[in-house]
């Protein structure tokens, strides 16, 4: 298993796929399978049975996972996507953005 820098909550861009472009705030984070869900980007349709919970039933529009190397970070000082780094400082590390040097 490799070591993730996205975490959730964090705002992303996809940079490879169908989806290349969409922008994004990542609501979870699947380390097993290094993918992310992404607010918004990889709708998928699911047909769902009425039920208590969905009296109605029909199609369901749901986000899917998407793998974590196809996605970028989005540097907050330069609104592009870059590449995250994990610095020392004291006894913490915190993770940086490679084009500004900022802490994320």
């Amino acid at each position: 298993m490799m070591k993730l820098k996205i975490k959730s909550g964090d705002v992303v861009k996809v940079i490879a796929g169908d989806h290349k472009g969409a922008e994004g705030k990542v609501l979870r984070v699947l380390r097993e399978k290094n993918k992310a869900v992404v607010e918004g980007v990889n709708l998928v349709s699911k047909h769902t049975k009425p039920s208590a919970k969905n009296p109605q039933g029909g199609i369901v529009k749901k986000e899917a996972p998407i793998h974590i190397s196809n996605i970028a970070l989005i540097d907050p000082k330069t609104k592009s996507a870059t590449r995250v780094g994990v610095k020392v400082e004291g006894d913490k590390k915190v993770r940086i953005s490679k084009k500004s040097n900022q802490v994320l």
